[in-house]
């Protein structure tokens, strides 16, 4: 079967492609699905790198199986005990008893809380060695990537790294399976957002990663999620590198919550105004039409970013407020901020967001316009202000 797809003579890629599945993480919009993936080491021991989502193929198993080929299995690595790659654990001890599972005193606490008390438990410590015959996999303990038991193996035989969710990506495998086999252009997008909804809030423990790892030679990148990276495995670090530094393009995106279009025409025209001090790269989105996963997306791509909001109750608009409390939750650092809005019989919208302001710690650009009612030429003037300024900071 498919799952025969070799990355070297002794190791296999043994993962599944879930097109059904909706919502990762029942909040994150996947239209491109998502893979999910697992490695299968053959040699003097034979070794199986985490698993899969539980009823994301039910023949992942049978897979397993076929590519062991008479072969009993030794191991089981695990490197995340989240359910997306935890799943199927239950049912392979069930077909291998006699399986030695590999973890830290931590993935053994949440084991238990899943699948109860387990035999054959073999912990591990930071730096620690398993000898497979060839292949000799050193452990590095990379808590917060993105839970707290996390670790990699690093195989210093052929330098593999099997990185966890760390380099992943949203997306389903379609056809290939190694980044010298696909046109990475159509997944890079997928994979800043899958970093930046997943994987960003703990952008300084990737950092700490990148210095624990910092004299490893690395051939190959085996992630959890998404193409494997055995030719060009520089690129994908580079880019996690830049992310997790909060490095962020030339461009702005303009985010507004308008329920009459009073807000919606100020966005429109503070976009325009943007663009005519010569900035290229804007996004304009309605609050309440694009998923905040997108708009997060975009707010870790672009340096600038433009929030607007009509009055709602006295407060902001309720999805406006929706997306600055997950902003403030991912900790998201190093922004220009303007800040627009419109009311009709008492503020809320443009006072909220500059408490959000205050608290989130970006740098404003220029002061907050507010409009009474309708946004007139005669009441905007400070869009075009806020405009000018925004468009210097990004360029700088």
């Amino acid at each position: 079967m498919y799952c025969r797809q070799k990355i070297t003579e002794r190791l296999f890629w043994t993962g599944v492609n879930d097109r059904r599945k909706e919502l990762f993480e029942n909040i994150w919009p996947i239209p491109y699905g998502v893979s999910y993936n697992s490695y299968l080491i053959k040699d003097d021991k034979c070794a199986l790198m985490d698993t899969v989502e539980t009823g994301s193929d039910r023949y992942y198993l049978d897979w397993i199986e076929e590519c062991l080929d008479g072969r009993e299995l030794d191991y089981l690595v695990i490197h995340h005990m989240e359910l997306d790659h935890a799943g199927e654990i239950e049912n392979l001890i069930a077909r291998y008893p006699d399986v030695k599972i590999i973890g830290n005193s931590k993935t053994f606490k949440v084991l238990d809380a899943y699948f109860g008390k387990r035999d054959n438990l073999c912990e591990v410590k930071d730096g620690d060695m398993l000898d497979l015959g060839y292949h000799k996999l050193k452990f590095v303990f990379t808590p917060w990537v993105h839970w707290p038991e996390t670790m990699m193996s690093y195989d210093i035989t052929d330098g593999i790294l099997f990185s966890g969710d760390a380099f992943g990506m949203f997306g389903t495998l379609d056809g290939g399976v190694f980044d010298d086999q696909v046109d990475f252009s159509f997944y890079e997008d997928e994979m800043r957002r899958y970093y930046s909804n997943i994987v960003g809030k703990y952008s300084s423990m990737v950092q700490k990663a990148f210095a624990k790892l910092a004299d490893v030679n690395i051939n190959t990148i085996c992630p959890l999620h998404g193409i494997v990276w055995r030719k060009n495995p520089s690129k994908v670090i580079s880019l996690y590198d830049k992310w997790s530094r909060y490095e962020a393009e030339e461009g702005v995106v303009v985010i507004y919550a308008s329920m009459y279009g009073n807000t919606a025409q100020m966005a429109d025209y503070i976009a325009h105004q943007v663009s005519k001090a010569g900035v290229q790269k804007i996004r304009v989105y309605d609050v309440s039409k694009t998923h905040m996963s997108y708009l997060i997306n975009d707010i870790w791509r672009y340096k600038g970013v433009i929030l607007g909001s009509c009055a709602y109750n006295m407060q902001m608009f309720p999805l406006m407020e929706s997306l600055t409390r997950e902003l403030e939750h991912m900790g998201v650092k190093n922004k220009n901020l303007g800040i627009f809005g419109t009311y009709s019989w008492n503020g809320g919208g443009v006072k909220n967001l500059k408490e959000f302001a205050s608290r989130i710690g970006w740098h404003m650009v220029a002061d907050p316009v507010e409009v009474h009612g309708r946004p007139t030429q005669e009441k905007i003037a400070g869009c075009d202000i806020l405009a000018q300024a925004m468009a210097e900071a990004v360029k700088k």
